[in-house]
């Protein structure tokens, strides 16, 4: 009878974690995402190698391949995992910012210095314009929250189509520029933002928007659980130097490979 009594008066909590907690977790996803796509997938499948046809040829006769195939997969699903915390995060940063045009000149040279490295470890080719790195999405997407939080005082039908409008003009601006992860991370800063204070219909929005990348709507429980501690441990440049350092070192060993 104690040890059922026991067992009902167990206080279940929430655990909680900090804006340092959820960048740590969000740079290791990416470096999983990014090691799928280098090492696996351009280092040891060299993937530029076939055509659709011809990968699944060498997909029957080598069972190999097969694994790696499946290894490098699910590194990238791992990635998914990063990008509603990204965006949360840049919203965060945008609220409670004390210097916006510092936070976005700084964003906007880490995407220029990033571009050569995300060249180098995703397509191996320096100088490749199919795609730009992720940082061009986040940077385009300060300058819509810029823009959104000038009618933040505002109501109306009008407010609203403007509103609409900004983010239509960002998700015009990735497409255009062909910046990675764009429709979602612009829709979800978007979100993130507009719904700041209504936490279900946040989560649920973002939940959807985060299905573009399968594992995406599994990012929430951290956000669900973040406690709005936002001191870091290092300094900030230390993750703004992460990722086209993280880029450079791996795209280096595959072309050692």
């Amino acid at each position: 009878m104690n040890a059922m009594m026991g067992r009902r008066n167990v206080v279940w909590k929430t655990p909680t974690v900090t804006a340092v907690g959820l960048k740590n977790f969000a740079c290791i996803m990416m470096l999983f995402q990014t090691i799928g796509i280098t090492i696996v997938q351009n280092g040891m499948i060299h993937l530029e190698q076939y055509t659709q046809e011809g990968l699944a040829a060498a997909m029957e006769a080598d069972s190999h391949l097969v694994m790696l195939a499946g290894i490098g997969s699910v590194l990238q699903l791992l990635g998914g995992l990063a990008i509603p915390i990204f965006a949360f995060l840049l919203v965060e940063g945008f609220r409670n910012t004390s210097d916006y045009k510092k936070y976005l000149l700084t964003m906007l040279a880490f995407a220029i210095i990033s571009e050569l490295p995300y060249d180098l470890a995703i397509s191996m080719r320096i100088g490749n314009l199919s795609s730009q790195n992720p940082l061009f999405t986040m940077t385009i997407c300060l300058l819509m929250l810029y823009f959104l939080d000038m009618m933040k005082e505002k109501a109306g039908l009008g407010t609203g189509i403007l509103r609409v409008l900004i983010v239509i003009c960002a998700i015009a601006w990735v497409t255009i520029i062909r910046a990675e992860y764009g429709l979602c991370m612009v829709l979800l800063v978007a979100v993130f933002y507009l719904f700041y204070a209504q936490n279900v219909a946040k989560t649920i929005l973002g939940i959807i928007i985060s299905l573009l990348y399968v594992t995406g709507p599994l990012a929430f429980y951290g956000i669900w659980c973040y406690n709005g501690q936002r001191k870091d441990r290092f300094s900030k440049y230390v993750y703004y130097a992460f990722y086209p350092l993280h880029l450079l070192i791996l795209g280096l060993i595959v072309k050692l490979i």
